[in-house]
C-alpha cells in the first residue's frame, strides 16, 4: 500500500516547525537571519523550477487553453475576493490572510501533490506556471482593490518585490538550462537538503521578530491552523466543484491548484509588508498543505467506486 507521505514529506514538516519555533523561543538567534528570508526565497522558487519542463506546459495549454484560463481567472481574481468577505464577516482578523493565501500563486510542488493521488499532472503544472508568472501583478492588484484600506501600502513596492521573486529565478534557470545543464542536474540531486536549510533560514529569520506576541498570546498559532484547515476546505471544495462534470482526474487537479498554495512565497511577501497574523497563518499551512492528500485519496476512490456502479446500472438498468 502506497503510503500517504514519503519520509522526505514528514522531515519537511518537522524542520518548518520546527524553525518557526526556534525563532520564536531564541529571536536573539534568529535576528542574525533577519535580512535572508526574501534571498532564500528566491533561490528555493529557483530550485522548485528545475523540475518544470515548458515545452510540457505549452503542449496542454494549447489543448486546453479555455478551461485553463477560466480556471485562472477564478483561481486568481474571484476566489480570492469571495473568500476575503466570507472571512470579513465570520473572521475578519483573518481576512487578508485568507486573501494573500488563495490569492497566491499555486505551489511548485503542487504536481508532485497531484501524483500521489492520480490527478490531472500536466494541468497541474500548466497552472503553477501560469499563476506564478501573473501573481505579480494580480496579488498586488488585489490587495490595493479590495483590501486598500486595511493595508495603506505602496502598490509598486508590493509589484516590484514579487517580479524579483518570481521572474529573477526563472531567467536565471532558463539560462542554465541553454549554458550548463549538467550543473542543473547535479542541483537537482541536491535539492532537498538545499531546500530544508532554505525554509529554516525563512522561518529563523521571519518569526523571531513576532515573538513577543507568540509568547503573549500562544492561542494565536491554534486558530492560526484552524483558520488554514478551514481555508484548504474551501479551496478544495471549490476546486472539485469546478471540474464537477470532467473526470475524477480533472477534480482532484482543481482541489491541488486551488488548495496547494505557495504559502512559503506569502509568509516572507506578508512579513515585509504586513504585521504578524498573515505570516503566522501562511506558515500554518503546511499541515493541510500535506494533509489534503489522505482526504483528496478517499475522495478519489469513493468517486471512482461510485462512477463505477452507476456505469454498471446504466449498462443493465432493469437487473435486480
Amino acid at each position: 500500500m502506497q503510503l500517504p507521505f514519503r519520509v522526505n514529506d514528514l522531515l519537511l514538516l518537522f524542520v518548518v516547525l520546527s524553525s518557526m519555533a526556534t525563532g520564536i523561543i531564541f529571536p536573539h538567534f534568529g535576528s542574525f537571519f533577519q535580512s535572508l528570508p526574501i534571498y532564500c526565497l528566491m533561490v528555493l522558487f529557483a530550485l522548485s523550477y528545475l523540475s518544470i519542463e515548458l515545452d510540457t506546459v505549452w503542449r496542454t495549454l494549447k489543448d486546453h487553453y479555455k478551461t485553463i484560463l477560466t480556471f485562472t481567472v477564478l483561481k486568481s481574481l474571484i476566489l480570492p475576493v469571495v473568500v476575503f468577505y466570507i472571512f470579513k464577516f465570520f473572521a475578519p482578523t483573518y481576512a487578508l490572510s485568507a486573501l494573500l493565501l488563495v490569492g497566491v500563486s499555486t505551489g511548485v510542488v503542487a504536481p508532485f501533490i497531484s501524483n500521489l493521488i492520480k490527478g490531472n499532472s500536466p494541468l497541474v503544472l500548466v497552472v503553477v506556471v501560469i499563476t506564478s508568472v501573473l501573481v505579480p501583478i494580480t496579488l498586488p492588484a488585489l490587495i490595493h482593490v479590495v483590501a486598500a484600506k486595511y493595508a495603506e501600502l505602496s502598490l509598486i513596492a508590493m509589484v516590484r518585490m514579487l517580479m524579483l521573486v518570481i521572474f529573477v529565478p526563472i531567467l536565471v534557470i532558463e539560462g542554465l538550462r541553454r549554458v550548463t545543464p549538467g550543473l542543473l542536474k547535479h542541483l537537482m540531486k541536491r535539492q532537498f537538503p538545499i531546500s530544508l536549510l532554505l525554509f529554516a533560514v525563512i522561518n529563523l529569520g521571519i518569526f523571531c521578530r513576532y515573538a513577543p506576541l507568540f509568547k503573549k498570546e500562544p492561542i494565536i498559532i491554534i486558530t492560526a491552523s484552524a483558520v488554514a484547515i478551514v481555508l484548504s476546505a474551501i479551496c478544495c471544495t471549490v476546486g472539485i466543484l469546478f471540474f464537477w462534470k470532467s473526470s475524477v482526474e480533472n477534480q482532484l487537479a482543481g482541489a491541488v491548484m486551488l488548495a496547494n498554495m505557495n504559502n512559503v512565497l506569502v509568509i516572507v511577501f506578508s512579513s515585509e509588508f504586513f504585521g504578524p497574523i498573515e505570516p503566522i497563518v501562511a506558515a500554518m499551512y503546511i499541515i493541510p498543505f500535506f494533509g489534503l492528500v489522505m482526504p483528496l485519496r478517499y475522495y478519489a476512490q469513493r468517486r471512482t467506486r461510485a462512477d463505477g456502479i452507476m456505469r454498471n446500472q446504466d449498462k443493465y438498468p432493469f437487473d435486480k
